[in-house]
């Protein structure tokens, strides 16, 4: 067979592989701009063109695109560097935050652009929902993506020492819109083994025997890994900076399986084809073990104990499967509920739901000569949230010094709390180490969905009493959560869960009982909002029925309950004494819902005989979690007189990469183009305890303010002494310090520190340990339609207001916002990982599990307050998590405020809906 394909106008002649796919081949050439989403063109990351027509190419063989012309997004761009108009329109717009969807987008809407105006045009550019339904975004909330198409222009460029405030871009965008960003596996790595995982097909059982002879015959395997090869200590795949915050119960290979999905072996050979016929040929033999599914009978006596292990492994109560539990109560609840004129009680249910980031879990080991050149060391290239993290836990489990271990995180394709967890490097380290050869594992899809890691699953009730009035007089919340086959965050996401929203609101008598139970099925771990969520979707549902049930406006009872700027938040351990009101939104939040109520007029045009009503809800969080997040940050003068920033914080669309350039070039009076950022590899700077619990602006943020204000004020003290001239003379400008009227440029300064053996002059540190905390405030208000003849939901107006202190960069901020709310309405609309009766997930693909698409998602109005934080740095607040938690029950309290049906599980499908308004109709006519 003679193959020829002209890809990007080169011209290539190797033949594909039986049943190679496009995407593939196009990878393997190279072309690293074409991503691998979902593996069965639903997400549409992997758009190119074959002669000139838009296609999914992880569907489209390669063999089919012999004799044409392939373009990918590399090859948008014109000659001479000149972008492509849809290029320019996303990168002016910031269409993107993790960017592993824009090659996709890009690809689509340059498409859609040749056409415009042809006789080829059938209006999709002007059909967006319709243009778009092949691609999808998990981080944007796709307004952003329509201001590209439609070339509006969002992105300033200040001054010197003006960026503060400013919507700059992402120094990344270039690279992000031209497909040159290089995220985990865009490297090409000389050698490269691949490894796949035989998996669990049992709910809990013993592994008697692995016979592995056969997969070793097979062609190209290299290794069998089993339980015999994995070291014999325990560990947690989570992720912190104090380990003891999770149980130790996990094993890189172990001899028992506690779920449908775990893995059992390890097959690695020279292609991905051959481990997976190794796979097929391991023979396991197992011992079947009694399981449990439901956390309340988990906990019952006689229930199988899914870790019979020692208080060496941290589990709270291993006997009754009890991962984690906190208990307190605060005045005495029977007088309490005595005291109410009202008494409320309900519980309420939420549901497993994946992060679905497009870039799936996975990791590439190989290695490299030590810097010293002794000997050799291993680096782990991953897709993490945490790489300092991973390295100390990686070297833990190997017994190796840290100057053996780096690990470099590239840009990382969506993360939402499922990358603050190590699920591939270890396995990959043991291949490495074992067979001394670079080992790649790249989940697939499917494998994120019973491999990872999910939300954890509550059962929330909440029990609560006020006078007549509206005053509170007792409030009790009973929290379970299922946290799955392993303990991974199940402690500390059970006791985040009732932080902040046991303070939120007053109450002289508080009680909290909450338990994390081990259960057989996928396990749970960090997810955005990790575990407010949950419990705010029970509490801000009950505080609009109680208001019901006393007949007064849900604001109002909040206001009347909600905390106040000068008061003490008390969570259940009591006072948190690192914790503060550091600057007060919430009024200003709860003002601007109030305020859309009063303007509103999105009803008038709703269609006959459909139902509509408005909910709100308001929502508090920690800005940080507690016991320390640590951030270090190094900051230099260069040669050319530019700065280099090193800080460890990973980068995936969170956008504080920009965040950290903007305060330095503030600190520095300079421009950020004159500012270059290291991060996320242990190799070039220093520790940072990752980019996880809305971190990265208050911690690595406030560390990067430090070592610019100190560096700002060594180059002052330099140029001073340089010069002769008295220090309170010496201006330090983008370029050079005016010393009384003589310029001395930044690379003048700097020869001269080299030259007299100074250049730890003109470099300084900064250091945060993420205490003491603020907290931030969010309220969302929605105005729905529902047909009660259907159960069909629209959404007529959707208003967010943002207690973000100080915002750094409104655009990115409003980003952050959008993409939360997106989120947050998947997971209350459509979104959830479903088990069946042994606890294997029957949802492991997109097309199973239905993600919001462009035609979902409301264009939402995002409102700052006007306040500045005493703790953060320069007043800001963080901001990526917490407008994911007051969705749900704002959008609940609207369809019940249009329905009169109290909904108390999610999602809230279109046919529970249906269901429910069904039976208030049929329970009403036999009144």
């Amino acid at each position: 067979m003679s193959y020829g394909i002209e890809i990007n106008e080169q011209r290539f002649e190797d033949e594909p592989r039986a049943g190679q796919c496009l995407r593939t081949y196009l990878r393997e050439r190279g072309w690293f701009g074409v991503k691998k989403g979902c593996d069965q063109g639903d997400c549409g990351a992997c758009t190119v063109h074959v002669d000139g027509a838009p296609v999914h190419s992880c569907l489209y063989p390669a063999v089919r695109a012999e004799g044409r012309s392939v373009t990918t997004v590399e090859g948008l761009a014109k000659p001479g560097g000149e972008l492509h108009p849809a290029q320019q329109q996303f990168l002016d717009a910031q269409g993107f935050q993790c960017g592993f969807c824009t090659a996709g987008f890009l690809m689509t809407t340059a498409a859609l652009q040749a056409e415009e105006g042809t006789a080829h045009d059938d209006g999709k550019l002007r059909d967006l929902p319709r243009a778009f339904k092949g691609n999808i975004c998990r981080c944007t909330g796709y307004r952003a993506i329509e201001d590209a198409v439609r070339g509006v222009k969002h992105t300033e460029s200040p001054g010197a020492g003006q960026a503060v405030g400013k919507s700059l871009g992402a120094p990344a965008g270039p690279l992000v819109v031209t497909g040159t960003a290089r995220y985990t596996f865009d490297v090409e790595v000389p050698g490269l083994l691949h490894m796949k995982l035989l998996r669990s097909p049992h709910p809990h059982a013993r592994i008697v025997s692995i016979d592995t002879r056969d997969a070793l015959e097979v062609p190209g395997v290299h290794a069998v890994l089993t339980h015999h090869d994995s070291p014999d200590r325990l560990y947690s795949s989570a992720r912190h900076e104090h380990p003891t915050e999770d149980p130790m119960d996990t094993r890189v290979l172990d001899d028992v399986v506690r779920f449908v999905g775990q893995r059992v072996a390890a097959v690695v050979a020279d292609s991905e084809q051959a481990a997976e016929e190794g796979c097929r040929r391991v023979v396991v033999t197992y011992e079947e073990l009694p399981y449990v599914i439901d956390p309340e009978e988990a906990m019952l006596p006689g229930a199988p104990v899914l870790h019979p292990k020692g208080p060496e492994s941290g589990i709270f109560r291993a006997g009754n499967n009890v991962c984690g539990e906190v208990h307190n109560t605060i005045g005495d609840m029977e007088k309490g509920y005595a005291e109410a004129d009202v008494v409320l009680e309900e519980t309420f249910r939420t549901q497993r739901v994946q992060h679905a980031s497009l870039e799936t879990h996975g990791s590439v080991a190989y290695f490299e000569p030590k810097e010293d050149g002794d000997g050799e060391r291993i680096t782990v290239r991953s897709s993490t949230q945490a790489p300092f993290l991973t390295r100390r836990a990686l070297c833990a489990l190997y017994d190796l010094g840290e100057d053996e271990v780096r690990v470099v995180a590239g840009r990382v394709g969506g993360g939402f709390g499922g990358k603050q967890e190590m699920l591939t490097e270890d396995i990959v380290v043991l291949a490495a180490l074992k067979l001394r050869r670079p080992v790649k594992l790249e989940f697939t899809r499917a494998e994120q969905f019973y491999g990872a890691t999910t939300r954890h699953p509550f059962k929330i009730t909440i029990k609560i009493g006020a006078k007549a009035d509206g005053t509170l007089t007792a409030l009790r919340i009973r929290v379970l959560s299922n946290t799955g086959a392993y303990g991974n965050h199940g402690p500390a996401v059970m006791f985040h869960s009732v932080g902040e929203s046991f303070a939120v609101y007053k109450a002289p008598n508080k009680q909290v009982e909450a338990y994390s139970v081990y259960t057989n099925g996928v396990p749970a771990g960090a997810f955005r909002g990790y575990g407010l969520g949950q419990v705010l979707f029970a509490l801000e549902s009950v505080m609009d029925e109680l208001a019901l049930r006393l007949g007064m406006d849900p604001l109002e009872l909040r206001e009347k309950n909600v905390i106040g700027a000068g008061d003490h938040m008390v969570t259940p351990i009591g006072h948190e004494p690192d914790l503060f009101i550091a600057s007060y939104g919430m009024k200003q939040c709860m003002d601007v819902v109030r305020k859309a109520i009063a303007e509103d007029r999105s009803h008038e045009d709703v269609p006959e005989g459909w139902l509509t009503g408005t909910g709100s809800a308001v929502a508090m969080i920690a800005t940080g979690p507690p016991g320390g997040h640590f951030a270090d940050a190094t900051l230099s003068l260069l040669r050319d007189g530019t700065y280099d920033i090193a800080v460890g914080t990973a980068e995936f669309g969170n956008g504080t990469t920009t965040v950290h350039k903007q305060i330095t070039a503030g600190a520095l009076n300079t421009t950020v183009d004159r500012i270059t950022v290291r991060q996320s590899d242990t190799d070039v700077v220093r520790h940072d305890t990752g980019a996880f619990g809305s971190a990265g602006t208050v911690v690595a943020g406030k560390a990067v303010m430090l070592a610019a204000d100190s560096l700002a004020e060594r180059l002052k003290t330099f140029a001073a002494r340089h010069t002769g001239v008295a220090r309170h003379l010496c201006r330090l400008g983008a370029e050079a310090f005016d010393c009384a009227g003589r310029t001395v440029t930044l690379k003048e300064l700097y020869e001269a520190a080299y030259d007299k053996g100074k250049l730890h002059e003109v470099t300084a540190e900064g250091h945060w340990t993420g205490s003491p905390r603020s907290v931030a405030f969010n309220a969302q208000w929605f105005r729905l339609a529902v047909d009660p003849d259907t159960g069909e939901m629209r959404i007529l107006r959707s208003v967010h207001a943002a207690d973000a202190g100080q915002v750094m960069n409104p655009m990115q901020c409003r980003g952050q916002v959008e993409g939360g709310v997106a989120q947050a309405l998947g997971a209350t609309l459509f979104e959830t990982v479903r088990v069946d009766e042994r606890g294997e997930v029957t949802t492991a693909a997109f097309r199973r599990y239905r993600l919001p698409q462009y035609a979902d998602v409301p264009r939402t109005e995002v409102h700052f307050m006007q306040t500045s934080d005493s703790i953060g740095p320069l007043g800001a607040k963080s901001m990526s998590e917490s407008p994911f938690n007051p969705v749900a029950p704002a959008f609940t309290n609207a369809l019940r405020d249009a329905t009169g049906v109290r909904f108390t599980e999610l999602p809230v499908t279109r046919d529970v809906v249906w269901r429910g308004i069904a039976r208030k109709v049929q329970g009403e006519s036999h009144k």
